[in-house]
């Protein structure tokens, strides 16, 4: 028996996948964030929420997936930035099998009308990366996942170092009710609060 780990997309019911539906419904375990496990309330599988403490939800997995189906659900794509990371770290590739989602980055640049097979993805959801912004800049497209004031002014950095070159587009609760995508000029990033669930995409002007 496997974890299966599945993701969900980028939070609406509609970008769920009929192969996760499948899999939830055979499900004894069901572990992840409120907001996903929400998102399937005729399941009858026993709900592990998912908050702060990863290490005691491991532990839960750890006592339960040889014995039970358990089913993990994360975030947009698995690969992308997710609980699955600790969960393959934890258990390893053998004991897991993905289901793949549709990723906020997919949704942000689908919105655009852009292809994105030379993007750089790059996360800033938990804290900001480290990387050389000259090099950085050699990109033509990035997608920033963000969600943190820290993030935001992380990206403003990026973009008064690059200058006019790049074109700042701002993509909150992607496929939710509150769907908003604005382009922004570096400095609009001091005033507002954005949602957590928010993408950022710089995108070279030779692009658009």
């Amino acid at each position: 028996m496997k974890i299966i780990v599945c993701g969900c997309g980028p939070g609406s019911p509609d970008y769920l996948t009929p192969a996760v539906h499948r899999v939830v419904a055979g499900a004894v375990l069901l572990v992840g964030a409120k907001r996903l496990l929400d998102l399937f309330p005729a399941s009858g599988a026993e709900q592990i929420p998912v908050g702060a403490d990863i290490e005691g939800i491991l532990k839960i997995i750890e006592s339960r997936w040889q014995q039970q189906q358990v089913v993990v659900l994360v975030t947009g794509d698995p690969g992308i930035s997710s609980l699955a990371q600790p969960v393959l770290r934890r258990f390893g590739r053998d004991a897991c099998f993905l289901i793949p989602g549709i990723s906020s980055v997919q949704v942000a640049f689908a919105r655009l009308g852009l292809d994105w097979i030379d993007a750089k993805i790059i996360d800033a959801h938990g804290k900001n990366p480290e990387y050389d912004l000259e090099d950085l800049g050699k990109g033509k497209k990035l997608a920033i996942l963000g969600g943190r004031q820290e993030a935001s002014a992380w990206v403003q950095s990026c973009c008064r170092q690059w200058g006019d070159d790049y074109r700042l587009f701002c993509c909150e609760n992607l496929s939710l009710p509150g769907e908003r995508i604005s382009e922004m000029a570096p400095e609009d990033l001091d005033g507002p609060v954005l949602s957590s669930l928010t993408v950022f995409l710089l995108i070279h002007g030779d692009c658009l």
